[in-house]
């Protein structure tokens, strides 16, 4: 098998690209970062193009995990988050379309999408209301896989990931979280810590991947991308604090950012049903998190 992965320098395209080369698999890789590795490909931040990997290759396999992750940049900048999370998927797809039909495509598409859901857990059925741009473009990636399955015959499917972390991850709460431990005894963050989360190892994630790769019809397919486990930031924050600076104190504001949904609780009936097992809880999963957060300090 030969897989092209795009985004390969970031948290989850990196973690791809190692997972896949330990099963043997025919890794190549496309980011707008510079690399040295080997079947590489260096895409232009400004005019992305996508077309030569698929002129030079025939890929069983596209797993695009590049594309912009932060809520709030999207409110900063819409159009740079348009671009990233919606404009480069149609030529990716175009691209596929024209030099690689046969390839199934995967595209990272995220919880953000549903907003605040009315009932808990949150199923592939449960109505879309985004709660910020990022959420209404990752919306749209995944109506442009739909429509190119349609249309063109393409074979394409999205993941819909709630909150993913792992060693390497330098963003989102856990890094918050390790980043204001360094800065004193008190961590302060945002909303009341009741807001719940579903959070999901990056193996879990790869096993997911690796089981979508295996039994999907990519048929514009959707799935959710969780741990089926729902987590109070309260509980999440102390289990990290826990792992890797027990003498910190946390804190809460009250004050919510923009974009950010209350309760978040996945449904994972179909991944299940193609045999997805966690292999991680939250207090594993966040003691490997920093034991690679001591190790770049």
């Amino acid at each position: 098998m030969k897989i092209l992965i795009i985004g390969s320098t970031g948290f989850i395209g990196s973690h791809c690209v190692t997972y896949f080369k330990s099963k043997g698999v025919s890794v190549w890789q496309a980011d707008v970062n510079d690399s040295k590795e080997l079947n590489f490909y260096k895409i232009q931040r400004e005019n992305s193009n996508y077309t030569v990997p698929f002129k030079e290759h025939k890929f069983d396999v596209c797993i695009n995990a590049s594309g912009s992750a932060h809520v709030g940049f999207s409110f900063e900048n819409p159009s740079k988050d348009f671009e990233l999370n919606v404009i480069n998927v149609q030529k990716i797809l175009v691209a596929i379309r024209d030099y690689n039909s046969d390839c199934k495509f995967i595209n990272f598409s995220s919880a953000a999408v549903y907003g605040n859901p009315q009932s808990l857990p949150i199923s592939e059925k449960s109505g879309c209301k985004p709660l910020s741009p990022y959420g209404f473009h990752k919306l749209q990636s995944e109506l442009l896989l739909t429509e190119y399955h349609k249309f063109f015959g393409l074979n394409t499917c999205s993941l819909r990931v709630f909150s993913a972390y792992g060693p390497r991850l330098k963003k989102q709460l856990f890094w918050d979280l390790y980043q204001k431990t360094l800065q004193g005894d008190l961590v302060s963050l945002f909303g009341t810590g009741n807001e719940t989360r579903d959070f999901i190892y990056i193996d879990d994630l790869l096993q997911i991947i690796d089981l979508v790769v295996q039994n999907s019809n990519f048929e514009g397919a959707i799935y959710n991308v969780g741990s089926n486990q729902e987590i109070s930031i309260t509980e999440a924050a102390q289990v990290f604090i826990n792992a890797f600076s027990p003498e910190k104190s946390i804190e809460f504001t009250g004050e919510f950012k923009l974009g950010d949904p209350v309760n978040w609780y996945a449904d994972m009936e179909i991944l299940k049903g193609m045999g997805f097992t966690p292999q991680f809880n939250l207090t594993l999963g966040l003691k490997k998190y920093a034991e690679w957060l001591k190790d770049i300090e």
